[in-house]
């Protein structure tokens, strides 16, 4: 008997938060073979996914960096896999690889969307093979770019890292660490504010469903704020402008309150303040950095194996069917650190 894929498609566009049951649908079609690959094609099956604030961008029919995921479209999404079988100088049969190759078991793609694991600084670092998707993918890149190039944060200047505990939030707030800053981080719970304090070293970690959040937030900052890496949008940016100092730096990284809201809400109060505190705010894309991702992975391995860089993950298991699992917790909070979902374990022997 052939085997068989299963896949998650895009069944309808979601006017606000995705919905369970309606949003996706999860399909079983046939898995492409061997015989299906052409000349620089490579026949992939996928171990990890990677579930990003960003994905849900990519539901919208809007312009936007990339183009919409179409309905019928397998949802688009970073992955590992491992190789089955290769028609490519650039990867062969059991060597693992990361792609885009979407939420699906088994798929091909095309030898330049695929990058080798062997390429990136794994063994230097003490890295395991789901960094490739957290501190030496998009998700450290996004980081370490956002916080080096747009923040550029500098010894006893205050930082503050909204979502802090999230993927991307948390290698972002070590960086300014790094860089010798006084470092508030906001999450959404008093268990990922302790990690923030006690695991990864933050100077102070709020938790923004606090009732005295606001006073809070104030108090931590009363020589105002010099960088803010903003994940979140909303009400938290609407409240670091208004503690901003003169020429301050607003990394416009995500808005993830604001991504399944009915009605969006923005910095009215404080808006202001973007002109008298001449403050600059740059939203960016981590591809626009695209050409430097081999030195700041060579970086990124180098605080890990000193110890300065440490990471979390939330690995969710039961294949392409927790898909939905994994949504939630993204957009709920329920995840610290990078979140994945296992498909196939990289133990597990595969077979044509």
């Amino acid at each position: 008997m052939a085997r068989q894929s299963l896949q998650l498609e895009l069944a309808e566009r979601p006017k606000a938060g995705i919905v369970p049951g309606k949003t996706f649908r999860v399909r079983q079609v046939p898995a492409p073979t061997e015989a299906d690959l052409k000349d620089g094609q490579l026949l992939l099956e996928t171990l990890y996914v990677s579930y990003d604030p960003a994905m849900r961008g990519w539901l919208d029919d809007r312009r936007s960096y990339v183009p919409p995921v179409q309905i019928g479209e397998v949802m688009r999404a970073l992955t590992i896999a491992r190789v089955l079988a290769s028609k490519s100088s650039k990867a062969g049969p059991g060597d693992i690889v990361t792609a885009t190759l979407g939420i699906r078991e088994v798929g091909i793609m095309p030898e330049d969307q695929v990058e080798p694991a062997s390429a990136l600084p794994l063994g230097k670092s003490g890295g395991k093979v789901t960094d490739l998707l957290g501190v030496f993918g998009l998700t450290g890149m996004t980081a370490y770019f956002g916080m080096t190039k747009i923040g550029e944060p500098k010894a006893g200047e205050t930082v503050v890292v909204s979502a802090a505990a999230g993927a991307t939030g948390s290698v972002a707030a070590q960086i300014a660490k790094i860089a010798g800053a006084r470092v508030i981080g906001t999450a959404g719970s008093d268990e990922k504010c302790r990690w923030l304090t006690e695991e990864l070293g933050l100077d102070v970690a709020l938790n923004y469903k606090d009732p005295d959040f606001r006073r809070k937030f104030k108090e931590a900052t009363p020589k105002f704020i010099d960088v803010f890496f903003d994940n979140v949008g909303g009400e938290q940016l609407d409240m670091a402008l208004g503690r901003a100092n003169a020429f301050s730096r607003f990394v416009m990284c995500g808005g993830i309150s604001q991504y399944n809201a009915e009605s969006k809400s923005g910095p009215t109060r404080n808006f202001s303040n973007i002109i008298t505190q001449r403050i600059k705010m740059q939203g960016f894309i981590v591809f626009d950095f695209a050409k430097e991702y081999p030195a700041a992975m060579a970086q990124i391995g180098r605080w890990l194996g000193e110890g300065k860089l440490k990471r979390k993950e939330t690995i969710i298991k039961g294949g392409v069917a927790a898909s939905e699992e994994a949504f939630k917790q993204l957009f709920e909070g329920g995840n610290i650190g990078k979140l994945m979902v296992e498909v196939k374990n990289p133990e597990e022997v595969s077979r044509l």
